[in-house]
């Protein structure tokens, strides 16, 4: 029988934003009122926000390891502003983000330190190339949402 202390991570729930949650598991969960104008002006459709947030979930879920995308202006440094947004994402240390800014054409992959062994380069290498087919074609949902899901399937390996 082993023995030991549970280790949870905390997330400081007054400093989310109006409309934000934290859930049972953990997850941040965030909305807006249904028929206002999304506060953050998205040029996003619903069923797109829906489908990229459906991917973020899964990869969440499937590898334990918090996603999280960015799409905006990264700064003159492109690498700097990644490592700079990846501090102020929820469980930084456990996350990875995946931060695009299109008006550069730059996409930048992170890692927190505690999952670095796990989203390593190589990893991070496959989204940048799973994304940057659909980008190529205008459709950034679909390169974010490819590049969830095959960071997601190579960090977990192959499904039994």
């Amino acid at each position: 029988m082993a023995s030991g202390e549970l280790s949870t991570r905390r997330i400081d729930e007054e400093n989310l934003p109006v409309g934000h949650v934290v859930t049972a598991s953990g997850r941040v969960s965030g909305v807006h009122q249904v028929g206002t104008v999304n506060p953050d002006l998205s040029p996003f459709a619903t069923d797109e926000l829906i489908q990229l947030d459906e991917s973020l979930i899964e990869a969440t879920r499937r590898t334990g390891i918090r996603f999280n995308v960015l799409v905006g202006d990264l700064g003159p440094d492109t690498a700097a502003g990644a490592d700079a947004a990846l501090a102020g994402t929820p469980e930084a240390e456990y996350s990875v983000l995946i931060a695009v800014s299109p008006n550069q054409r730059a996409i930048e992959v992170r890692s927190g330190r505690g999952v670095a062994h796990l989203v390593d380069d190589r990893i991070a290498q496959l989204g940048i190339t799973a994304a940057t087919g659909s980008f190529r074609d205008g459709d950034l949902i679909d390169g974010l949402v490819a590049a969830v899901r095959v960071m997601s399937a190579a960090i977990t390996g192959p499904s039994a």
